[in-house]
């Protein structure tokens, strides 16, 4: 039997296609989503989970001109499939090849970028207010998962979009939580006619009806009418925030689907409407159906046996080492207490509540919640770690400085995914916490070099109940180092010197110490000999060393995996101050690079960015050839 995926490159050739022909079709679009992601890696299980969705949304709107918006949009790989991008997809999450998520520069079948939950409604929000403002009636439809509605932002525009009674079809793709369970058959049936031309008109005319007697008696009947409904299909929440509900429907019965969103697109309905569809992560592949996280997010694997190829190494990951080594304080110190927003297995939080089920919360995707949660628990005495990848961790920036740094609150931050993380890109990637953590006053900033480190770093935090702290460390395995005890800790505010020489000064901050050895090795070859310095804080900085540091080297160079403004910039500010600059010392700074960096391996990422080994070599050559010189009440520069 001849494909016929093999003749869809694009939504409009789909729409070509016959009603009967969209089971197959999306049987096909199954088996290719799986073979693609077992070559990639990547996210799969949600991808499956929303094949005849994908589907019935593109055979019944008119994309790009209608607008589809996925959230976090990990699901996307189905939707690039038939959208263009075909015979690009084994490059999915590859340097230079298509992005895990949607991306407005890949594609105008994306018309909004997002990797970070629940941004979809108050997109689609913006589109629709202005198609309104531009007479345009195109359609805009978001696609949200049951997990992503447990942030507050979801409902904010939810609450929005009903005051407005905007034209916006929001689809709530419920695969875990079950807001409201299917009742068989009558469900079904109700969900049909609850979206059909015939049941908007029956309002209308009981509206119009209704109208002619008294308002006490329209008031008792409308609300009749939206009782009935919420008890039959559970959309009573969604009602009060002014959206009409259908639902549940079944999200992997693509003809029935198709008559839903038919019967919605051509609704005189004004104002928004969510649809609920039940699917199942993992659909249609049985290792990902049986797997626990129904493979969310998978290395290449074996088709048949559904094993993954994952690297083998005997050297722990840096989440692992802080999940243990919190373990092993929790054991001692009761009032230690694991938060995380929905990653528990992700920040190794899985393996603290596995010990101490009572003291570990995962709040969903709530990050705000978390971090102000945290600070709760800290005013009563309580150890809290709040466990957040930096990424998601500046979407609590504001918590993180009214509710926990001006009051001095004890919450201990474990950034994971700190740095460049690969795969997933810029959106994953932890670029900025030093520089935003760093700014807030009486904060304790430290970054692990090493895996060893991490845990004296953990160890120091367990002590710090005067104010908060965080340390971050980067995704993958450490660099296979002993690991000290529980109890070998680290004054606060004091780096340390790694080796010394005479000529040039690192001062290293994180995980590019390594890299540092290196550009040693090769520029002792050629007679430049280097002090490094571990500096562990970006806040307090270790003053004495710096400035001792600088007092008997040519040049300072600073080096950090995060963006501009953070521990290059306080160390500048520093010798800035104290006037060093004045007697002639030479200061470079690497850090991020002012771009966002596109997926690839996390090492040709750090190329990229000019922080590899090489790029500090070419830098410390550049700074010690410089002999730039200020002349006094002169306008020129001499070299």
């Amino acid at each position: 039997m001849a494909k016929l995926l093999d003749k869809i490159d694009y939504p409009s050739d789909l729409r070509k296609f016959d009603k009967k022909d969209l089971r197959q079709i999306s049987n096909e679009l199954r088996t290719e989503l799986i073979d693609v992601v077992s070559e990639t890696g990547g996210h799969l299980g949600a991808g499956l989970g929303v094949v005849e969705l994908t589907v019935a949304l593109h055979y019944v709107f008119n994309t790009p001109k209608d607008k589809l918006v996925w959230d976090v949009s990990h699901q996307c790989y189905p939707h690039k499939i038939i959208t263009g991008r075909k015979k690009e997809i084994r490059t999915l999450r590859k340097g230079g090849g298509l992005s895990g998520f949607t991306k407005r520069e890949e594609s105008e079948y994306d018309p909004f970028g997002a990797a970070h939950s629940s941004t979809s409604i108050s997109s689609t929000l913006g589109m629709s207010v202005a198609k309104k403002l531009s007479n345009d009636n195109n359609n805009v439809i978001a696609v949200i998962g049951d997990g992503a509605m447990s942030a507050g932002m979801a409902y904010e525009a939810m609450n929005n979009a009903g005051a407005l009674k905007s034209k916006l079809i929001v689809i709530l793709n419920d695969n875990k939580m079950s807001i409201a369970k299917p009742v068989g058959a009558m469900s079904k049936y109700l969900a049909k006619l609850l979206s059909g031309k015939i049941y908007f008109s029956l309002r209308e005319t009981i509206k119009l009806i209704t109208s002619a007697f008294s308002k006490r008696f329209s008031q008792k009947a409308g609300k009749a009418e939206d009782i009935l409904r919420g008890i039959v299909t559970g959309g009573t929440l969604f009602s009060e925030l002014g959206f009409y509900y259908v639902g549940p429907v079944d999200g992997h019965d693509v003809d029935y689907l198709v008559q839903i969103l038919e019967n919605v697109k051509n609704a005189k309905f004004e104002g928004p409407i969510l649809i609920h569809a039940i699917t199942q992560k993992g659909k249609g592949y049985k290792p990902a159906e049986q797997s626990g996280d129904k493979y969310h997010g998978v290395s290449k694997f074996n088709i048949s046996t559904g094993l993954q190829n994952k690297s083998k190494s005997n050297v722990p990951s840096y989440t692992k080492v802080f999940s243990e080594t919190l373990i092993k304080h929790a054991q001692k110190d009761t009032k230690i207490i694991g938060i995380t927003g929905a990653m528990p297995s992700g920040t190794g939080l899985n393996l603290f509540e596995k010990q101490f089920p009572d003291r570990m919360f995962d709040v969903g995707i709530a990050e705000q919640h978390a971090v102000t949660f945290a600070a709760g628990l800290a005013t009563e005495g309580y150890k809290p770690y709040a466990a957040i990848y930096s990424t998601f961790l500046q979407r609590a920036y504001d918590q993180v400085v009214h509710d926990v740094a001006l009051q001095s609150l004890p919450v201990r931050f474990a950034i994971d995914r700190a740095g460049l993380v690969g795969a997933d890109g810029p959106t994953h990637a932890g670029s900025f916490d030093v520089t935003y953590l760093s700014t807030l006053p009486n904060f304790v900033v430290m970054a692990a070099s090493d895996e060893a480190e991490l845990v004296k770093m953990i160890n120091t935090s367990v002590n710090i109940n005067d104010r908060p702290s965080a340390f971050r460390y980067p995704r993958g395995n450490g660099v296979g180092i002993e690991l000290p005890g529980i109890e070998e800790t680290l004054e606060i505010g004091k780096g340390k010197i790694i080796c010394e020489g005479k000529q040039v000064a690192i001062l290293n901050f994180g995980a590019r110490l390594n890299e540092c050895k290196k550009a040693k090795e090769i520029l002792e070859k050629k007679g430049i000999n280097l002090t490094i310095v571990d500096a562990r804080f970006a806040k307090p900085l270790d003053e004495k060393l710096i400035l001792e540091v600088a007092s008997n080297h040519e040049l300072i160079l600073t080096i950090e995996e995060g963006s501009i403004g953070g521990f290059g910039s306080h160390v500048m500010k520093l010798l800035s101050d104290r006037g060093v600059f004045d007697k002639g010392l030479k200061f470079r700074s690497m850090f991020l690079p002012d771009i966002f960096i596109d997926q690839d391996t996390p090492e040709k990422m750090y190329e990229k960015a000019g922080l590899s080994y090489d790029s500090i070599v070419e830098k410390i050559e550049e700074g010690l050839r410089s002999n730039i010189i200020f002349a006094k009440n002169k306008n020129k520069i001499s070299n």
